[in-house]
């Protein structure tokens, strides 16, 4: 999730209009749309298993700390507390964050290749695997913890997140799961106008439960089997409804940014930053802030980076902001990063495969689309729309991403295109296995039922 820093106060939001304009103002020419990939890992001791705590000289903290030192990370803080680290101005690297339960997120920089994002992702591990190593720490790349209660995982000091603590029990019943026992790995994606940004939508909305399936990875609870393929994805079904989902209303005649814009305010507000504090105002509505509505704040009026902080407040499975970001993929290891931004650059960077996406989908109706994300989450491939399965739609859905990364041309040093990163996918699709299928298996084979090897065999 996203770190805010206290800066210079942002332009003031006075109209509707006001906040149309600032999604628009995301349009790039094609020449710029960049790629940029965020991933987590759940951080555990590597003698007892257990999650790791912000806190003590080989916690979190501790492990930032090393970052900064050994390898010039610059730290983000709220008082005392470090919450987030950057690279020095000019440099790239992106940014490293924590998530509620301690999650470590790489927020990758904008890139302009796939090879670029494999060499990013690489740093980023070296890093962090060799400051863990130090500290006894190490780093699991599965989308749900495999092993802890709720009640074992600690809670990072960052405001926001005791907002949305106190809040999401009121919404559903499994936000708090989402917080502190979810990872995923996510693309941010560029658009060149309004057309282009409601069918990219469109498309990447339709084709999720796809990516869903095809990246699932978290098939545990607390050391057993939970029946799902990816439990993160179902954890999301119980997670504060008005602010997830599919968007039926993308699919709808007059599509755009003011749609967009309409569905935000109506979702309700978790808080306010001011002066390096985050205000409780959860539940209260962004139309009422414009107004200087807001209980405790009256009079306080909202500026476009309180419109910024609201955005990531949303959690449909395709996130507009000044970019789209896909949402539907469990966490995984090294090689999977780069293929999740490999399979859906692929799909909508190149107007060939995104018109071959769309022919795919256009047709799927509502119904179809809701249920096919219902149904992924427990049955993955087998799942079935129209009668084909999801494992027929996910090759085409590969061949088309195939064809729009072999269009893009993007060549490395050693003269290979970009499609080389969508080689784990290839041999998921082709074996019929996902990776929660394979570990299904080596829970009920060598390890024995016992969920610990996990944490050797998974971890980076």
């Amino acid at each position: 999730m996203s770190t805010r820093e206290q800066g210079a106060e942002a332009e003031r939001v006075e109209s509707r209009d006001d906040l149309v304009r600032w999604i628009a103002a995301g349009e790039k020419p094609k020449s710029d749309w960049r790629i940029g990939t965020e991933h987590e890992k759940f951080v555990f001791r590597t003698m007892s298993l257990a999650p790791v705590p912000y806190g003590g000289n080989d916690g979190i903290r501790a492990l930032m700390e090393q970052l900064i030192a050994r390898f010039g990370w610059i730290p983000i803080q709220e008082g005392d507390n470090i919450i987030a680290l950057k690279r020095p101005e000019g440099e790239k690297g992106g940014t490293i964050s924590l998530e509620p339960g301690g999650q470590f997120e790489l927020s990758g920089q904008p890139l302009d290749s796939l090879h670029e994002t494999a060499d990013e992702t690489d740093e980023h591990l070296r890093e962090v695997l060799g400051v863990g190593e130090d500290l006894a720490i190490g780093f699991l790349g599965v989308g749900f913890s495999p092993k802890w209660r709720l009640d074992e995982v600690p809670h990072m000091p960052k405001k926001r997140y005791e907002v949305m603590t106190r809040y999401m029990p009121t919404v559903g019943s499994r936000g708090l799961d989402m917080m502190y026992r979810t990872a995923t790995i996510q693309v941010n994606l560029d658009f060149g106008s309004e057309a282009d940004m409601v069918k990219k939508l469109r498309v990447s909305l339709a084709l999720q439960p796809i990516a869903t399936a095809l990246f699932a990875s978290s098939p545990f609870t607390e050391g057993r089997p939970n029946g799902f393929q990816s439990m993160r994805s179902e954890v999301w079904r119980a997670t504060d409804r008005r602010r997830t989902g599919m968007l039926p209303f993308a699919f709808e005649a007059g599509m755009g940014y003011e749609r967009y814009v309409d569905y935000a305010l109506d979702v309700p507000m978790y808080f306010v930053y001011r002066d390096g504090n985050y205000f409780d105002v959860a539940g209260a509505s962004f139309r009422d802030f414009m107004a200087g509505r807001l209980k405790g704040l009256e009079g306080v009026l909202p500026t476009a980076d309180d419109w910024s902080d609201h955005l990531t407040t949303l959690f449909p499975e395709v996130r507009l902001k000044r970019f789209l970001e896909m949402r539907g993929a469990d966490g995984g290891r090294w090689g999977t990063i780069t293929a999740l931004p490999a399979f859906w650059t692929g799909i909508l960077y190149d107007d060939a495969a995104l018109d071959q996406a769309w022919q795919l989908v256009r047709d799927w109706t509502a119904v179809e689309r809701e249920t096919l994300r219902n149904d992924v989450p427990k049955e993955g491939f087998a799942a079935k729309l129209r009668g084909r399965s999801v494992r027929e739609i996910t090759r085409d859905a590969l061949a088309i991403s195939r064809l729009g990364l072999q269009n893009r041309g993007r060549r490395n040093e050693q003269g290979a295109d970009e499609t080389v990163y969508l080689e784990p996918l290839d041999y998921i699709v082709a074996s019929g296995q996902t990776v929660s299928d394979d570990l299904l298996q080596r829970y009920n084979g060598r390890w024995e039922k016992t969920i610990d090897h996990i944490f050797e065999e998974f971890a980076f």
